[in-house]
């Protein structure tokens, strides 16, 4: 069973599925440009000390966000 939660609660390391972006419009296309679309995997690589930003890894490229666009983004973790 997979729980939704948000993608700035993960841990470095961690691999996840895109469940939903939850963001004013603007943002949500701007993220979903980047890559981040609905059942799109992606491993988060690397947090700063301070949290903020968080490295992921989503279609083989490095994708660098905040953590509070990374709280916007609902992700099911995987293995």
């Amino acid at each position: 069973m997979n729980t939704t939660l948000r993608l700035s609660d993960l841990k470095a390391g961690d691999r996840a599925r895109v469940t939903s972006i939850q963001a004013e419009p603007a943002i949500r296309q701007r993220l979903q440009e980047m890559g981040l679309t609905r059942g799109e995997t992606l491993v988060l690589e690397k947090v700063a000390p301070l949290g903020d930003p968080m490295e992921l890894l989503v279609r083989s490229y490095h994708l660098s966000l905040r953590r509070e666009e990374g709280a916007c983004i609902f992700v099911e973790k995987e293995g």
